[in-house]
């Protein structure tokens, strides 16, 4: 007679697998859908909530699970929600714009569709910046906070 074991789930040198860390990520889509569609506004209660929670709870995750580090694993969540935060911008780009941005100065004389992508570019650049920026900045609360436990 064979009694099967669990499977026990992979920890990654992060100290959270993988599918995990891509739905704490997902955790912040939310504000960014509401916010590119018009359906929640700065400096709303329901906006802030949106902002704030999804970081808690990484930092929570990182903290109970004892991760090994917890600076690099939230780091890596926050890039992870970077890139989402980006495709979703572009997914939903002509939805969070009345009229497409235009560039000015010097640059306003491109055609519209080199514009566009100038655009485009440097958006999906700043969007994966803040989100290892939230990272970073949620890594360190995290560090801070394993290390007084």
């Amino acid at each position: 007679m064979s009694t099967a074991q669990p499977v026990p789930q992979r920890r990654t040198a992060l100290g959270i697998p993988w599918p995990a860390l891509l739905g704490l990520a997902l955790l912040g889509l939310p504000r960014v859908v509401l916010h590119d569609l018009g359906l929640v506004h700065e400096g709303t209660f329901v906006n802030l909530l949106l902002v704030v929670v999804p970081p808690m709870v990484w930092i929570v995750t990182a903290v109970l699970r004892r991760v090994p580090n917890p600076f690099l694993t939230l780091l890596v969540l926050g890039l992870i929600y970077g890139v989402l935060l980006a495709l979703t911008h572009q997914v939903l780009w002509d939805a969070a714009f009345d009229a497409p941005p235009t560039l000015g100065g010097n640059l306003g004389d491109l055609a519209p569709g080199t514009q566009a992508v100038i655009i485009r570019v440097f958006a999906a650049i700043s969007s994966v910046f803040t989100g290892v920026l939230v990272g970073a900045v949620s890594g360190l609360i995290a560090w801070s906070l394993a290390r007084r436990g």
